[in-house]
């Protein structure tokens, strides 16, 4: 990072203003939630700091210190410190008979239900460390008893990562302890965690602040917790998954109802009711904020619509039966009327985003126009569960409006813009030249003038990334805008930005992350999805290879055909004249994939087979990108060296 560039700066006199202006406008006398979230506490650790076994922190709360002042400060928006003080209440809790959750342990809860011989396990978290020593904390204080199950609500990684942490692979595979999980579950975590990694972990960055320090001009909280756990990600597949609408399995003696709500909050999610308890999961479908339509880690835009009916089935179907409601994030709602409001609300909250986002879509409202027209209802706007602390009315309704229509808002004049280097020369040539923007940027800033500010800095940074005054205007107004913002994702983002716009972005060639278990999980015909989306399309001009796969442990074949910079597969097919044949195990491909082993030694170390033309297989290889980690995002991207030029606009 570079040297010599500013520290992060105080609230200024609007910001502290507008902030002020929030507790005058939200109901911070009612402490219920905090009665909630403390409520069945059995006991907890004298500090929360886990390591790996190399002795590396991956999960401390020994940071968040700060936040033992009730008072916010003027830097953070009072009701995200309220959540953010919420958020750190953590330890082993009791939800009602045979269900406990460890909380405060990673951004997700681990729940726990004592069956007839064992546990049920449902989300073990993001890694297997705080998996562990949240397992642990139960035994202490409940007996140590065999994982007898374990259940995955969703297909995000804080909901299974942690697995290896609670349960031993050998006894999923001799039948011991079943995994249960939502239909397309593993195609759903592919999709994230593998083809579009990259891209998302370093957006993530900005969602969840992970690089960012802790305190009160920096990361507070990510809205659903406090942040990532960093150790061992892990996956043991599904051994059985859910199906049908709605399912009723007994699971060592628990009776469960399996609720499906797909293309909610996950692609593959579902709802468990426990009849015999009266007890309700909800997944991550109603937490006590708005969650994310589209969250700006990027993923496929969700079914507010569809999120809304879900709610509204499970309120009908289970609802007056149920005396707790809770979910895989923050603490339980208690009382049947409690939860019925609950749910109602939280129903009524995504039905009033899809509805009147798709209202004023059809009366010809562009999506940012929607954004900013949009407010809670009055009638919702001082319920505390329903405010933006990770999704936002305004970043939810761009995604509602996105999910219909598209990006495009069918104006001609944005339809091919220019791209954000060229589009920065042009508009600051327009405007007189940097030194002109930022004149007036600065006139602009001292009036609050925030969202502009860093909207015409960013067209300086984009057109000259060296000129420093922009680079620290921009940061500046950033940051005021991360200090005012309710929502700990925007916050995150903001003071991300400000922080690399200050520093630069920090020099590390590290690729992301790729879990072995989610590759050894992986399907063949996802495996050759993947390779398709590394393939590197200018370098793959005007070649032509196909290979014959045969995996000699499975009895398989595919035979890839790569063609017009396009990779495809057919499954149990083969060419009758191919460039090559290759012959391996399955491990030995795992191995390929996570780079253990580079082809040319697989095949002199007999792990694979060449038989035809090998010098195409190693043309192949050499055709597939590796992707870096830390690209630049607010700043333009800097080429890779040989890379071609980008066209004359």
């Amino acid at each position: 990072m570079a040297t010599g560039a500013p520290a992060p700066k105080d609230a200024s006199p609007i910001t502290a203003a507008l902030n002020r202006a929030v507790l005058a406008s939200l109901p911070f006398a009612d402490t219920q939630d905090f009665d909630d979230a403390r409520r069945g506490l059995v006991a907890t650790l004298p500090k929360v700091e886990i390591k790996n076994d190399q002795g590396r922190v991956v999960w401390s709360l020994r940071d968040y210190a700060f936040l033992g002042d009730e008072q916010a400060p003027p830097t953070v928006n009072p009701s995200l410190w309220r959540l953010a003080r919420l958020n750190l209440i953590h330890g082993l809790f009791q939800v009602t008979d045979r269900i406990h959750q460890i909380r405060g342990f990673d951004i997700s809860n681990m729940t726990v239900i004592e069956g007839d011989r064992g546990l049920i396990v449902i989300d073990p978290l993001v890694s297997t460390e705080v998996a562990r020593a949240a397992l642990e904390l139960y035994t202490q204080h409940r007996g140590r008893r065999p994982v007898s199950a374990v259940i995955y609500s969703h297909s995000h990684t804080d909901h299974y990562g942690g697995v290896r942490g609670v349960v031993d692979e050998r006894d999923v595979r001799a039948g011991k302890v079943e995994v249960w999980a939502p239909d397309r579950f593993m195609e759903e975590v592919v999709a994230e965690a593998v083809l579009a990694g990259t891209a998302m972990v370093r957006r993530a960055q900005f969602q969840f602040g992970a690089t960012l320090p802790r305190g009160p001009r920096a990361q507070v909280d990510a809205g659903l917790g406090k942040g990532l756990s960093r150790g061992t990600v892990t996956l043991i597949p599904p051994t059985r998954l859910i199906r049908q609408a709605v399912e009723t399995h007994r699971i060592d003696g628990v009776e469960i109802v399996f609720q499906l709500t797909p293309e909610t909050e996950a692609p593959a999610e579902m709802h468990m009711f426990y009849p015999a308890l009266r007890a309700l999961n909800l997944a991550e479908n109603a937490t006590h904020n708005l969650h994310n339509v589209y969250p700006i880690r990027g993923a496929q835009v969700r079914d507010a619509n569809a999120w809304a009916k879900y709610l509204n089935e499970a309120r009908d179907r289970f609802g007056g039966e149920v005396e707790v409601a809770f979910a895989q994030h923050h603490w339980p709602v208690w009382g049947t009327a409690r939860v019925l409001d609950f749910l109602g609300k939280q129903r009524d909250l995504y039905k009033f985003l899809h509805d009147q986002t798709v209202r004023l879509m059809n009366h010809g409202y562009k999506a940012v126009e929607i954004a900013e027209r949009l407010t809670l209802p009055r009638s919702l706007a001082a319920t505390w569960h329903v405010r933006g602390y990770y999704g936002t009315l305004s970043h939810n309704a761009k995604s509602v409006y996105q999910r219909y229509v598209g990006w495009y808002d069918a104006n001609p004049a944005t339809l091919n813009p220019l791209p954000p280097v060229e589009r920065g020369r042009k508009y600051v040539e327009y405007m007189g030249g940097a030194d002109a923007v930022i004149r007036r940027a600065r006139d602009d800033f001292a009036r609050g003038e925030y969202r502009f500010v860093a909207e015409a800095l960013s067209h300086v940074v984009f057109a000259d990334p060296a000129n420093a005054e922009a680079r620290q205007l921009g940061a500046d107004a950033l940051e005021q805008l991360g200090y005012a913002a309710e929502s700990a994702t925007w916050r995150n983002a903001y003071v991300l930005g400000a922080l690399e716009l200050r520093h630069g972005v920090p020099a590390t060639v590290a690729r992301a992350p790729v879990s072995p278990d989610i590759v050894r999980a992986m399907s063949l015909e996802l495996f050759f999805d993947y390779l398709g989306v590394r393939l590197n399309g200018d370098k793959a001009e005007g070649r032509r290879i196909v290979i014959n796969w045969v995996f000699s442990d499975l009895d398989q074949r595919y035979v890839m055909n790569l063609e017009n910079c396009a990779l495809t597969c057919l499954a149990d097919r083969r060419s009758d004249a191919p460039d090559a044949t290759v012959t391996l195990e399955r491990a030995a491909l795992n191995r390929l994939v996570l780079r253990e082993v580079a082809f040319a030694d697989a095949v002199e170390r007999g792990l694979a087979r060449v038989d035809g033309d090998a010098a195409k297989v190693a043309d192949f290889f050499a055709l597939l990108d590796d992707f870096s980690l830390m690209f630049e995002v607010v700043e333009p991207k800097r080429e890779p060296r040989g890379a071609p030029a980008p066209p004359a606009s």
